[in-house]
């Protein structure tokens, strides 16, 4: 095994036994195989990076066909969920925390598993916060007795993230729709909440119908597996409704957020209008008694000026009293 960790493919390869205790196995990958009707229950869990070196050399030493290793090392995948090589595949995706990553840039984990072998894969890199979870729970000897089991637990760490995505969301947009005092720079902080909830809903759709195939499909769960994979579907349907809910409820906001700058531009119009009426007589009066022409009246009488600045200045009180009377002001 020495050359699989050289390439780095192989983050790791835990021997988990019937009490849920792990041990890192030294020797070469192999398929762990037992009878249907075997009481044993040890599993291995094989980690790996599925764009590194020889993953797939990894994934065909456990006895995986060419077909569904090319599945599991693919570069971009969606969450789906079908029968393969005698065990189950399971495309997921989880809310990207690595550092400087965008949450809603989603990371990809693939998973294969049967009675007693659990394969996952992820891209370098792009680590899931939500499989470091699991193997600490594991490596804390908190028992994890089953593949199916494994996967279960996986799909709950990914809800959790998930969940506190959506409920930040949710806690900003009732920030702004609390706040009576929004600006026009807001609109591009709810333009960026409407895209993260569309980014993640693209995945979360897909990711629900997964699990809905996955429980139809799968024959290595207990009936208590089959109610909280029933429960996690639900979760996800919920977070889905709830995106969907998010958009709407930016989209609101952001029409609110217009109306708002609309009547703010419309009642800055109005009063400029009503300022032109009332200085457009009086413009008129100066540039009637400006001209430079000869019989203009006034020319000669030293109380001219007083007569016509008090003459407008009565005008516009006039206008000004005539528009309050109308409530136009």
């Amino acid at each position: 095994m020495s050359d699989l960790q050289d390439t780095q493919s192989l983050l790791w390869n835990l021997q988990v036994n019937d009490l849920g205790h792990a041990t890192e196995a030294d020797s070469d990958i192999k398929p762990s195989r037992l009878p249907e009707n075997s009481e044993q229950n040890h599993y291995q869990w094989i980690h790996i990076q599925a764009d590194v070196g020889n993953a797939k050399d990894i994934l065909e030493s456990v006895g995986l066909s060419e077909l569904t290793s090319d599945s599991m090392t693919a570069i971009e995948t969606r969450p789906k969920a079908f029968a393969a090589d005698g065990g189950v595949m399971l495309f997921l995706r989880g809310i990207n925390l690595n550092q400087n990553a965008e949450e809603e840039d989603m990371v990809s984990l693939r998973l294969w598993f049967d009675r007693n072998n659990i394969i996952s894969a992820r891209r370098k890199d792009r680590k899931l916060l939500s499989v470091q979870k699991v193997r600490s729970l594991i490596d804390s000897k908190q028992c994890i007795s089953s593949p199916a089991e494994l996967v279960l637990e996986l799909i709950e760490n990914i809800a959790e993230g998930i969940c506190d995505t959506v409920d930040r969301i949710d806690d900003e947009l009732s920030a702004f729709e609390a706040d009576d005092g929004l600006q026009n720079h807001d609109r591009l902080k709810l333009s960026r909440l409407r895209r993260k909830a569309a980014s993640i809903r693209r995945y979360l759709a897909p990711q629900r119908d997964a699990l809905d195939a996955l429980f139809r499909l799968n024959k290595v769960l207990t009936q208590a597996q089959f109610f909280e994979l029933r429960e996690l579907t639900d979760r996800m349907t919920r977070y889905v409704e709830d995106l969907d809910l998010a958009k709407e409820r930016a989209m609101l906001l952001q029409d609110e957020l217009r109306n708002r700058i609309a009547d703010q531009q419309g009642v800055r119009m109005y009063v400029l209008s009503l300022v032109t009426a009332i200085f457009l007589p009086l413009s008129f009066l100066t540039g009637l008694f400006g001209m430079n022409v000869a019989g203009l009246p006034g020319v000669e009488n030293p109380n001219g000026f007083f007569i016509v600045g008090t003459t407008m200045v009565v005008l516009a009180v006039l206008m000004l009293a005539g528009m309050l009377w109308k409530r136009w002001l």
